[in-house]
């Protein structure tokens, strides 16, 4: 196998080498070069924009060269010289698309956003050519076909199943007729995905709230006002506030604000991004997108484009999708129309005669919160000091799987935001590095996310070490106070981590086998499960110190949390369920679209009843996750890895939250493993039976 392997880089050699144009693409551009900088990250501080077109190009060209190579080689095809041959292509591509769709999402600017719009059709058809190419398909179907007889260890077979059926998904057995329209939709897809995802940049950059009269920041919390304060002075406005539609803006304003007319103005600037009918609607995208979508399920034999979806991941069908949201929506939409009632009640107490509408839905939550629970949101920020609850997550991961994080000052970083971290296990041994980038920007997409520069995985049996980063939009450091987070922002920043260890601590010997390379509604588990940690005593009497005193989180203030844990549960689950929902009925289409997009929605939220004070988490025109990332049919994953990660985190309940054979298990048979074994397999094999929903439905207060 080793003599394949390096007969076959030799091949490559001689044919990049070959390429006359590449000493000249090479010349002066890092991203041709080798990475010349510690632990071989990036070069951010030698990268300009104009790199990446020459560099995308040269990456495009030698993967057609390589896939070329592989097809056209003339022995007998074999797991060496066809599959494995075929997993190590396409590095130098995957190499510069790394580090440029991390710049596109967290620190873009018009330059990389006119690549990206320049280089995803070739980038498509690049693609295509590959899953698309019929002599490559022969080779790959004839060892598929012979796997019974081969000799293969376990990641092998995997990878060997997941080459095949990949490109049998891709349209590897389509006619040539049917091959070019495929080709065709496919790449304008990659057009409307990056279009959809600018233009709810733009729309949220476009948005501001400018208060001059002082008396409009009735019940702002100082701190919410002083961010105002300085996000108008940034903008060359002085002794105004300014409220933007980044989240650690709006989402405190709609909270606190008395001036109902405003908390109206925010809440439908967040509602109609990507829906003012201008230069940056998305409704006529997503009508498209909807519908090509569909054509291309067709193409492939599939009914809808979620059964296309589904047909490799844990759920397995669109109905069983839907049985899952069904199920719990029948008892969160209940919970939503009492919580409602509860908050119209306050509203007439309070001696006002207007229904309550969904602008008034987190004001009047946060009301009751004080009043039933007297717990104020502003009492729990204190405690939750960014760099104190940054320590407290390592903390964490340090004892549950004994690794360790060392700041490294002398890495470049793709934003001087951004700070690099060395992972090291217990003995000191090299894992990886892992980027933090805590706060929103214009030239950074809302919300959060991990991504990778590189990922894990052994060439030639020598570990490649991960290059991971976790991306977020946390509220800044204002005036002489540090970043102070939210209960929300601190479980995101778990969240995120957990994604983060999956990617670090994998253990695999193939590239597209590792890390989060694994079902998608498996791949939310590692994330979810720690979230289950934030509020548990143990642990917030680890991390949660008031910034000023260094005092503990008091025993007062947990019972609060704890006592409050359940409520507007309603709410937080009827609004993600809709959202899941409207992705898939978006795509459960069985002919096209034809109405106004805004007619869809407001039918299929009709359909299961939802009540006019909720919108979907994220309406159509601002839904990133389905139209402008890797979520389409995929949104209700979170709800099917809760069932999971609740199931999961009995686990060390049972044996204590900090219980090291415990998170060794989990490390093993979950974060190390990738997508190299069947997820069920994988699951059972941490918990000895598949899961429960039981958990789930507790922590929600849907079962007692």
């Amino acid at each position: 196998m080793r003599n394949s392997i390096i007969f076959f880089l030799f091949i490559l050699f001689i044919i990049s080498t070959s390429c006359s144009e590449k000493p000249k693409q090479v010349e002066g551009n890092p991203l041709l070069a080798e990475f010349d900088t510690p632990f071989g990250v990036p070069p951010f501080d030698k990268i300009q924009s104009s790199d990446f077109k020459p560099a995308l190009d040269s990456g495009i060209v030698a993967l057609q060269q390589e896939i070329e190579s592989i097809a056209n080689n003339t022995e007998e095809p074999t797991f060496e010289n066809t599959i494995e041959a075929l997993e190590y292509t396409g590095s130098l591509l995957r190499k510069v698309e790394s580090v440029f769709d991390n710049l596109n999402s967290a620190n873009t600017n018009e330059s990389i956003q006119d690549i990206a719009k320049q280089v995803a059709p070739a980038i498509s058809k690049v693609n295509d050519d590959k899953y698309l190419n019929e002599k490559l398909f022969d080779r790959i179907n004839k060892v598929y076909q012979s796997r019974s007889s081969l000799e293969l260890y376990p990641e092998q077979r995997k990878l060997l199943e997941e080459t095949y059926k990949d490109f049998v998904k891709r349209g590897a057995n389509l006619s040539e007729e049917d091959k070019s329209r495929l080709r065709e939709i496919n790449e304008r897809l990659s057009v409307l995905s990056l279009e959809f995802g600018e233009n709810v940049l733009k729309e949220t950059n476009n948005f501001q709230l400018i208060i001059e009269d002082e008396s409009q920041l009735a019940g702002l919390p100082d701190n919410v006002i002083q961010s105002a304060a300085e996000a108008a002075k940034n903008e060359g406005m002085e002794e105004k506030w300014l409220i933007t539609m980044h989240k650690p803006s709006f989402i405190p304003f709609l909270q606190y604000s008395e001036v109902r007319l405003l908390r109206e103005k925010v809440f439908k600037g967040y509602m109609k991004l990507g829906d003012n009918n201008n230069e940056f609607d998305n409704k006529e995208i997503i009508k498209e997108s909807a519908n090509l979508r569909l054509e291309k399920a067709n193409l492939l034999g599939f009914e809808t484009y979620a059964d296309y979806m589904l047909s490799d991941r844990m759920a397995g069908s669109p109905q069983n999708v839907y049985d899952l949201l069904g199920k719990i929506w029948e008892s969160a939409l209940p919970m939503a129309k009492k919580e409602a009632s509860m908050m119209q009640e306050m509203i007439t107490q309070d001696g006002e005669n207007f229904k309550l509408e969904p602008w008034d839905w987190w004001y009047y939550a946060e009301k009751i919160r004080q009043e039933k629970f007297a717990l104020n949101e502003e009492e729990l920020r204190p405690y939750f000091e960014l760099e104190n609850v940054k320590k407290g997550l390592f903390g964490l991961a340090t004892s549950l799987y004994g690794i360790t994080f060392e700041e490294r000052k002398e890495l470049p970083v793709p934003h001087p935001d951004a700070v690099a971290y060395e992972v090291k296990n217990a003995d000191g041994s090299h894992i990886g590095i892992l980027y933090v980038d805590y706060f929103p920007r214009a030239s950074k997409e809302g919300g959060a996310w991990m991504s990778s520069f590189r990922k894990q995985h052994k060439t030639n049996g020598e570990n490649v070490a991960p290059v991971i980063t976790n991306v977020m939009n946390f509220s800044k450091p204002t005036g002489d106070k540090p970043a102070l987070l939210s209960v929300e922002e601190v479980q995101t920043m778990f969240h995120e981590f957990g994604h983060g260890l999956h990617g670090l601590l994998s253990q695999c010997t193939y590239e597209s086998l590792s890390g989060t390379a694994v079902a998608q509604d498996f791949v939310e588990l590692p994330s979810q499960i720690m979230e289950n940690w934030v509020l548990e005593p143990e642990m917030l009497k680890k991390y949660a110190k008031h910034y000023q005193t260094g005092e503990v989180i008091p025993d007062s203030l947990i019972a609060k949390i704890k006592d409050s844990g359940t409520f507007n549960q309603g709410f937080a689950m009827t609004e993600y369920l809709a959202a899941s929902i409207l992705d898939m009925d978006y795509h459960t289409i069985k002919e096209p679209i034809t109405g106004s997009v805004t007619d869809f929605e407001n039918k299929s939220m009709a359909n299961f009843g939802l009540i006019d004070e909720i919108i979907p988490r994220y309406r159509s025109t601002y839904f990133r996750h389905i139209f402008a990332g890797g979520y389409s049919a995929g949104y209700y994953s979170y709800m099917w890895a809760e069932v999971l990660d609740a199931d999961a985190y009995e686990a060390f309940k049972e044996n204590g939250i900090f219980d090291k054979e415990t998170a060794t298990s989990f490390r093993d048979n979950i974060l190390a493993r990738g997508g190299t074994e069947d997820a069920m397999k994988l699951y059972k094999e941490f918990r000895g039976a598949e899961p429960q929903i039981g958990p789930m439905l507790e922590r929600r207060g849907i079962v007692k």
